[in-house]
């Protein structure tokens, strides 16, 4: 009996304790709520989870969670709140804002967001790198070490790269362009700008292009959709892993042959100006990316539809004012390029694909186009994506005529970076010069 009554004895304790500790995070919580409730935003749908279960039912319906954003900043911007346990984050869909969050350096990365990019599943996985450090002095001395890899000089040795294993990509496709065969060319995407990084950035010949048994970029596919799935609530919420090389490239070429596939007279215009600047020739030369200036707005419109690292995330750590709205100190702060590049505030008719609204005579966009965030930390690799892009497409371009294989969603996929989530999968034709 008496061993009996320390049972209990020892179990009422612990409830006691557990009902203490209940209370006190249930306070805690309230307190939350109090320094941030006069900030505008969707009803809670709960008072632990806050905003949570909404987003856990799009990623179970395998919605797109940013068109919830989008909806809410739409209804409730530019500065909305975004409860999640007994944090809270904003979302900040101001112009002024991004440039002066994003254009300063004193607005450190978020320590919680990226911090859990530090370490993966227990073990170390980004550590402090470009995409993680938020004390912006040790960054920039990463940054002035990195910087020389991406200088003009540096990438103009590239084209030979870009070119060989882009010759190398049409060759391939050149085999089943026979207008009946249907060809994954996103998985061929995929593989050519995993091939032209590691011959880059590491001296190695995968030729995955040739032999997709290669076990690194199955090692590379693992790990992506391993994050995609992750188990942390907070890391599906800030989900904001800066793109690999070759997947940013890749999903960005994706979403603009799928673009193109629904849009013919773009096609013929681009085909145009491949056939003024390039004409036959196999060998792109650097120039002559510069000339192709509607490529240039076409991929400028893919970004905008379809960011490939769609948020980047702020800290601040003292009292602010943000469109008239105080913010607590402390406070995680998102920017959505995704979102702002999908509101009728700053782009006319913002669902259509139009490359003319990135011509020359088109005032550009203020403070709300940022694909590759802004600012001194800014995407390093940048120029080096959008060159690459350039060379696969225009030879892409030039030599082929293509039409998608239906039935093509056009829905878009959340896995670390933006990809269509159907496979883009085309019928080809040699074109005829």
């Amino acid at each position: 009996m008496e061993v009996l009554q320390v049972v209990w004895s020892l179990l009422g304790f612990l409830l006691a304790v557990s009902l203490l500790a209940f209370g006190l995070y249930c306070f805690y919580i309230k307190t939350v709520h109090w320094r941030y409730d006069h900030i505008p935003g969707a009803p809670r749908a709960s008072f632990f989870f806050g905003h949570m279960p909404v987003v856990w039912e799009s990623l179970k319906s395998k919605k797109l969670v940013h068109n919830i954003f989008l909806q809410w900043a739409e209804e409730y911007g530019p500065v909305l709140r975004f409860n999640a346990f007994h944090r809270v984050s904003l979302l900040i869909v101001s112009p002024e804002a991004v440039k002066e969050y994003l254009m300063l350096p004193q607005y450190p990365k978020d320590r919680i967001t990226y911090g859990y990019l530090f370490n993966m599943f227990g073990v170390r996985f980004l550590g402090n790198s470009l995409v993680t450090e938020p004390d912006y002095d040790h960054w920039h001395k990463q940054r002035r070490i990195m910087d020389p890899a991406f200088s003009r000089t540096y990438l103009l040795g590239l084209m030979g790269t870009f070119n060989d294993q882009a010759e190398e990509l049409m060759k391939e496709l050149q085999k089943k362009a026979d207008g009946e065969t249907q060809v994954d060319v996103m998985n061929l995407l995929g593989r050519v700008t995993l091939d032209i990084i590691a011959k880059v950035a590491f001296g190695i010949e995968l030729n995955t292009l040739h032999n997709d048994q290669t076990p690194f970029p199955h090692a590379v596919n693992l790990v992506m959709r391993g994050l995609g799935k992750g188990r942390n609530p907070f890391f599906k919420l800030n989900q904001i892993l800066h793109p690999s090389g070759h997947e940013s490239t890749a999903s960005l070429l994706s979403f603009t042959i799928m673009e193109l596939g629904r849009h013919p007279e773009i096609v013929a215009k681009l085909q145009a100006e491949v056939d003024e600047v390039i004409g036959v020739k196999t060998d792109i030369a650097y120039e002559d990316l510069g000339k192709l200036e509607y490529l240039s707005q076409v991929l400028k419109e893919v970004l905008r539809l379809y960011p490939l690292a769609p948020r980047t995330v702020r800290w601040t750590g003292t009292e602010n004012i943000i469109e008239g709205v105080k913010i607590p100190a402390n406070t995680t702060l998102i920017f959505s390029s995704y979102v702002m590049g999908r509101m009728e505030r700053y782009f006319k008719d913002p669902l259509t694909f139009n490359p003319d609204r990135f011509s020359k005579d088109e005032p550009r966009p203020y403070f709300c186009y940022f694909p590759f965030s802004l600012g001194p930390r800014s995407c390093i690799g940048q120029v080096f994506a959008l060159m690459e892009a350039k060379v696969v497409m225009a030879k892409f371009l030039q030599r082929f005529e293509f039409q998608l294989v239906p039935p093509q969603s056009f829905r878009i996929w959340d896995l670390v970076t933006l990809r269509p989530a159907d496979d883009v999968v085309c019928r080809l034709k040699a074109r005829c010069h």
